[in-house]
């Protein structure tokens, strides 16, 4: 589901897919982006779960539809990263030009492979050589291979780059804040289980169960058209009975 998030106007529903549940949220932000344009509506930015959002989507989001793709990313769950002094891959220098790489102790990579990963999508493979590695006072940081040396495994450069940027950006507080408006679409999707039945699908087959959702999006949109008209107030988040019983926050 897709809809806006203009402070001053009502949240309309733009644009609604429907797939079978085992599609992930990946694999159809392409086709969302499509109809959104087919209907010129694309939005300068779309905010979207963490699901949709990787170095490859952010890139393709800007250059095919020129849509600034904001979500969070993964974080890198290498062991590196997640050790206190590891040498994780944001610590390399990458001479994309030069195709090496300088690991944090100031060596240079000796291999350079580029190929698809088993998937099919495009990496980077670098490799530093065994013998340098080897005699290096900080290979406890950097990896865990018995003989040989580090090895990378990168996104093309753009990718990367996009990757990295945004796993620092979105640390920030200002980017947090953008963020948050997405916030909104959960509302969305509870308001369509509460008052359409979203959850329930009424009809056998995709095509009948997308009819549905797309008269469930007409139907929130005329609620909230009209409750807009008539100035009423949006409702507050909802809170459970549990986190009532929490303490308040001084």
């Amino acid at each position: 589901v897709t809809e806006t998030c203009e402070p001053d106007a009502p949240l309309v529903v733009t644009n609604v897919l429907t797939t079978p549940a085992i599609v992930p949220d990946g694999a159809v932000l392409e086709e969302i982006q499509a109809q959104l344009a087919a209907r010129e509506l694309t939005p300068a930015t779309q905010l979207a779960d963490t699901g949709y959002v990787d170095g490859e989507a952010i890139v393709h989001s800007l250059a095919s539809h020129g849509i600034t793709l904001v979500g969070p990313v993964p974080p890198d769950t290498s062991w590196q990263a997640r050790h206190d002094g590891g040498y994780d891959v944001s610590q390399f220098q990458i001479d994309w030009t030069a195709k090496q790489a300088r690991c944090p102790e100031g060596q240079t990579s000796t291999g350079w492979k580029a190929g698809p990963d088993r998937h099919g999508h495009a990496q980077v493979k670098i490799s530093f050589p065994a013998l340098v590695c080897s005699a290096c006072a900080a290979r406890s940081s950097c990896t865990h291979a018995a003989t040989d040396g580090r090895e990378l495994t990168l996104r093309p450069e753009q990718e990367h780059s996009a990757l990295q940027a945004r796993r620092v950006e979105q640390k920030s507080a200002e980017w947090k804040a953008t963020y948050g408006k997405r916030a909104g679409i959960e509302g969305t999707l509870s308001q369509g289980v509460r008052r359409c039945g979203l959850r329930r699908a009424r009809y056998r087959g995709l095509k009948k169960t997308h009819l549905q959702h797309i008269l469930t999006a007409v139907a929130l949109n005329i609620v909230r058209v009209v409750n807009w008209l008539h100035d009423l107030p949006r409702a507050k988040t909802r809170r459970s009975a549990f986190v009532r019983l929490a303490p308040a926050r001084c």
